[in-house]
């Protein structure tokens, strides 16, 4: 009873510009470069989709570290992102 489906039709991720993207991918470069541990986490959460306790686990330190971690890492992210478009 199933059927074919051509995903084509169906946007499956979230649409984003291009020039976004290509930001957010720099930045995270730059940031994995001075905080490599930090970077794993936000992969995690942000690619693969896990929650903080899920990428904890994964990452083997505790479920506040990846807190602390997660809130640094958006912030310095978004400063970057800001940074490299109003230049």
């Amino acid at each position: 009873e199933q059927q074919r489906v051509d995903l084509a039709e169906f946007d499956l991720a979230a649409p984003a510009k291009d020039d976004q993207l290509l930001a957010i991918d720099e930045a995270l470069e730059k940031f994995a470069s001075q905080h490599p541990e930090e970077a794993k986490l936000v992969k995690l959460r942000y690619y693969v989709g896990m929650t903080i306790e899920e990428a904890a686990e994964a990452l083997g330190i505790s479920p506040r570290t990846a807190k602390y971690h997660w809130t640094h890492a958006r912030a310095w992210l978004y400063c970057e992102i800001n940074r490299g478009s109003q230049q």
